[in-house]
């Protein structure tokens, strides 16, 4: 038989040939990711002072808000008297009142008020939950995991953000897949094809890849060979107006739960740009995520350039995600389709990137859950 033949299951969908891979390592687009790091979830200015704005995380409904302090709070979004969203609500100060009837709540998720409760009469003994938050880089971040681990995870580093030599563009948009495709997208730079209408042609050579216990990182060299390219790649690339062209070293490292990009012209010693993205999801089964990105560019001696650079920029990196975003959001249809991952992986960069977001994730909650309390034990105080 020839190694070509492929076998199918019961169900008719196609897999290789005595292929236990989904079984024996268990399907990486079935893990969550952990919920035990900081996570942005809107843009600083979206979420203006004396204003609340919906957010979610992995199925978990957030509300934003901004008191009259200028201080962000994040609370569960609903109001444990009759679960109405209180992204619903309005900001009195520093409190979040519910629009049905009125209950508010502090910043902590404690019931402050119920205007219509007769003296003496009992209270709920809690509120809802509430969320870390801290803003960073021109986002909001929150902390839904556990609570208590908050004060050890830090924030993401990024100098080149908070540097006068750079200037930041910042990006968010859905895109209808599990949070791994993501990371395996960017990783995995042999897909230049798919740009090759943007880029040109490229050959990408791959320097070598370092693995550890959270972190995978990839070095490749970028080489041009010609096709026509978009100008803003060259002017991100830091090729200048005169639009030499030449080989790029591109650094890509998945750090749990995030990933960064880091590109340096081969004549150079500093990076012309530089990328940090988070990936979050918003569903309960984890199969949207909200992609959060800050794109650091250096800038060029000349004075101003950037600032006329920009538009050709953002059509560029606009450009370049709508086709990523196509071919990740066609793997998750595929996978939808077939009930499992039959992919055939044969990079090992890949292969290792995904023992790692394997190894750092967590079960996703069965499907049932989503009918019951996200907080059980506060549902039951509650009741």
């Amino acid at each position: 038989m020839s190694e070509e033949v492929q076998a199918t299951d019961a169900g008719g969908r196609y897999g290789p040939e005595g292929d236990d891979r989904g079984t024996r390592e268990g399907d990486l687009r079935r893990v969550g990711i952990d919920p035990d790091f900081w996570y942005p979830v809107a843009r600083s200015t979206a979420v203006r002072r004396g204003k609340v704005r919906a957010a979610s995380f992995a199925g978990r409904p957030i509300a934003l808000y901004r008191g009259g302090s200028g201080t962000v709070y994040a609370l569960e979004d609903r109001c444990a008297h009759r679960q109405v969203p209180l992204s619903l609500g309005v900001v009195e100060g520093e409190i979040l009142r519910c629009c049905y009837h009125a209950w508010a709540y502090r910043g902590n998720g404690r019931i402050s008020q119920i205007p219509y409760l007769p003296k003496g009469a009992p209270r709920p003994p809690r509120g809802v939950r509430s969320y870390p938050v801290r803003e960073k880089y021109g986002l909001v971040f929150v902390f839904p995991g556990d609570p208590a681990r908050a004060e050890d995870r830090p924030l993401p580093v990024l100098p080149e953000a908070d540097s006068a030599r750079h200037r930041t563009m910042m990006f968010t948009r859905t895109v209808r897949c599990h949070y791994s495709f993501l990371h395996e997208n960017l990783l995995d730079m042999n897909h230049q094809f798919l740009h090759r209408g943007v880029l040109g042609r490229i050959q990408p050579e791959l320097l070598g890849f370092d693995t550890g216990p959270r972190s995978v990182e990839a070095r490749y060299l970028f080489v041009p060979s010609g096709g026509r390219k978009d100008r803003g790649a060259g002017l991100l690339s830091a090729e200048g107006v005169g639009g030499a062209s030449t080989p790029d070293v591109v650094t890509i490292r998945t750090e749990y739960p995030y990933q960064t990009l880091q590109t340096v012209p081969e004549s150079s010693e500093t990076a012309a740009f530089s990328l940090w993205v988070a990936y979050v999801p918003e569903d309960i089964e984890q199969r949207v995520s909200r992609v959060f990105g800050l794109l650091m560019i250096a800038k060029p001696p000349i004075p101003g350039a950037l600032h006329l650079a920009w538009p050709l920029i953002r059509r560029f990196t606009e450009r370049v995600f709508a086709q990523d975003r196509m071919a990740v959001e066609a793997e998750q249809r595929a996978w939808d389709e077939q009930g499992a991952d039959w992919n055939q992986e044969v990079f090992p960069l890949i292969l290792d990137v995904r023992k790692v977001l394997r190894a750092n994730g967590t079960p996703l909650p069965h499907p049932a859950a989503s009918a019951s309390c996200p907080d059980a034990d506060l549902c039951a105080d509650d009741r």
